[in-house]
């Protein structure tokens, strides 16, 4: 007992050393003016730290809207996603509209400025947002979106 308690101390710590030991992601242009990202500097310290901020949710979330929705949402049991290309969650949510028959409208935030204002109107703080006519739900689950669309 007293010798797994030991491997998984030092497992414990072995682990927070390498999380600690990582200090970010770096981005550099070679020669050839190709940028490249990586996580660890470039040998040349032409390498600038980048801030990187996640923005889609750890977690769903849901809200009753009295105000700020589209007007091609309001007060109708339609579905509308604000979401984007690049989003994983956002497309597990489009797979699973398509293949339940659930008619959506999808609006692209880094492709469509109206999009992103009324997004930024809705304070929408990650993607997706799915407005499902005054209920709203922040990520997805399916369970979750059954519940509100049912």
């Amino acid at each position: 007992m007293k010798g797994c308690i030991a491997r998984i101390l030092i497992f414990s710590l072995v682990l927070a050393w390498g999380m600690a030991s990582a200090d970010g992601i770096y981005t550099w242009t070679d020669a050839q003016g190709r940028v490249h990202f990586g996580d660890k500097p470039a040998e040349n310290d032409q390498a600038k730290t980048v801030n990187v901020q996640i923005n889609t949710f750890e977690s769903v979330t849901y809200q009753s809207l009295d105000k700020g929705l589209p007007a091609s949402a309001e007060g109708s049991g339609k579905v509308v996603m604000y979401a984007t290309q690049w989003c994983g969650v956002c497309r597990k949510a489009r797979r699973y509209f398509n293949d339940n028959n659930i008619p959506f409208i999808e609006y692209d935030i880094d492709k469509d400025p109206k999009a992103q204002a009324r997004f930024d109107a809705l304070q929408g703080k990650g993607v997706p947002v799915i407005l499902v006519g005054k209920r709203r739900m922040n990520g997805f689950s399916a369970a979750g979106f059954e519940r509100l669309y049912r």
